[in-house]
């Protein structure tokens, strides 16, 4: 009989000796050579080599196999081939890598963990995401763009994210930046909601601004800062005093945990001017007003900042009038008298009739 080996062909005594080596099989083996053109030679432990080629080796082609192995080291691939055609067994390193990084990342996903990553496209949907492979796409809702960024500034910058959809089957994979934010702000609310005190200081950003006041951000819960509280001025525009987006010192003033209000005041209001009115004012004294407001039965004067008076609709002229502007007008300097002086009740009382004569003519406010 002949002997059966001599009979066989190459490539019947080829297969042979790989026939353990089946497409698909993962195996590991040990370097025994790296290219210069980035191919990983393997010793499978067959008669036959495994050959993993550079373009097996990583999703990223630049990558370069000399970074992470040399010689002697073991290597697990996946078998394309058993025959490359050169008589090697053909191999992937990357698709192991890959399984084994989806594999990470899907724990990832299911853990709820934060990805840190670098935008590759902007899109007028959204964000997407190139991780390792992966496309990621997060809608412009999810973003976290305001209006008044550039949203062409997040190309090749870096995010933190979480995903909230995950379809592999149906390549559809959500991320969101906004819940990042958004939990940031739970968890910045708790905090300040566990230790706000009353008489405690912030630092704040304003929010808004209307006739009655204004909204002062403190750490992600907002507080109104009540017109009153902003100047010790009475007719006070909180428009020539806050801006929208500025940073101001305010303090507790009351508490509503239950509810979750909060009533501020503004650090830079100062002190009550009222608490030494007594000091720089005496009834009979003659001093310069500016009339600030009318009313049918007066009209209101600033002596100073946050010092007003009134002078009543009898103590304006000796003529009878049916109202102030008969006589005066809004911003309007006179002189008048001092007729009485109310600490307790923050009240000083003037009258312009006693010096008829002498403040007839007034001076308009440029």
């Amino acid at each position: 009989m002949e002997n059966n080996e001599e009979n066989m062909s190459f490539e019947e005594l080829f297969n042979n000796s790989v026939k353990d080596v089946k497409l698909g099989k993962t195996v590991t083996g040990k370097i025994i050579e790296i290219t210069s053109k980035g191919e990983i030679f393997v010793d499978l432990g067959y008669k036959a080599d495994g050959i993993i080629p550079k373009s097996e080796y990583s999703f990223n082609e630049n990558d370069n196999p000399n970074d992470i192995f040399k010689v002697g080291d073991t290597i697990t691939a996946d078998v394309l081939k058993q025959n490359d055609g050169l008589g090697n067994v053909l191999l992937s390193y990357k698709r192991v890598k890959n399984r084994d990084f989806k594999q990470k990342f899907e724990e990832k996903v299911n853990n709820n963990d934060i990805f840190e990553e670098k935008v590759s496209e902007v899109t007028d949907k959204g964000l997407i995401i190139n991780y390792q492979g992966i496309r990621i796409f997060i809608p412009m809702s999810l973003s976290g763009i305001n209006r008044e960024e550039n949203k062409e500034d997040y190309k090749a910058k870096t995010v933190k994210f979480k995903i909230i959809e995950y379809d592999p089957k149906q390549r559809r994979i959500i991320g969101s930046i906004r819940v990042i934010k958004d939990e940031e702000k739970a968890k910045n609310e708790k905090e300040l909601w566990e230790n706000i005190e009353i008489g405690k200081e912030y630092t704040g950003t304003v929010t808004s601004i209307s006739s009655y006041g204004a909204f002062v951000d403190i750490g992600g819960v907002q507080g109104l800062l009540h017109i009153s509280e902003i100047s010790w001025s009475k007719n006070v525009n909180p428009n020539d005093i806050l801006s929208t987006g500025q940073t101001i010192k305010v303090i507790i003033k009351e508490l509503d945990k239950e509810n979750k209000r909060i009533k501020l005041s503004y650090k830079e209001k100062g002190t009550n001017p009222w608490d030494t009115v007594d000091q720089r004012y005496n009834i009979n004294d003659i001093v310069k007003v500016k009339v600030v407001k009318m009313m049918p039965f007066g009209a209101f004067v600033k002596l100073e900042e946050g010092i007003e008076g009134l002078v009543h609709i009898s103590q304006i002229s000796e003529k009878r009038i049916a109202k102030p502007e008969e006589i005066l007008q809004i911003n309007q300097h006179v002189n008048a008298k001092i007729l009485d002086i109310n600490k307790d009740t923050n009240k000083i009382e003037l009258s312009i009739k006693e010096l008829e004569g002498t403040s007839n003519e007034y001076i308009e406010e440029m």
